[in-house]
């Protein structure tokens, strides 16, 4: 399955927010956006709610956006 997610980066702890009014998934990060560490932070804090592993997580759009698209689960 592949979701939209409106990423907010720097924030003051990493949660998930909620939904968007166009159907993206609102996440907020700690990280900052720097050397991919707010992607990885995503990845970790997509998994841990979705109660998958991390390497079943990947942003496979928007690396350098705060809009992405992300694959959850394994690719077939």
């Amino acid at each position: 399955m592949e979701i939209d997610v409106k990423v907010i980066p720097r924030a003051s702890r990493s949660e998930v927010v909620g939904s968007m009014g166009d159907g993206a998934l609102k996440v907020r990060v700690a990280a900052v956006p720097e050397k991919g560490k707010a992607n990885e932070e995503l990845r970790q804090l997509l998994a841990r709610h979705f109660g998958i592993p991390v390497r079943d997580v990947e942003v496979v759009a928007g690396a350098t956006s705060t809009r992405k698209r992300v694959r959850i689960g394994r690719a077939v």
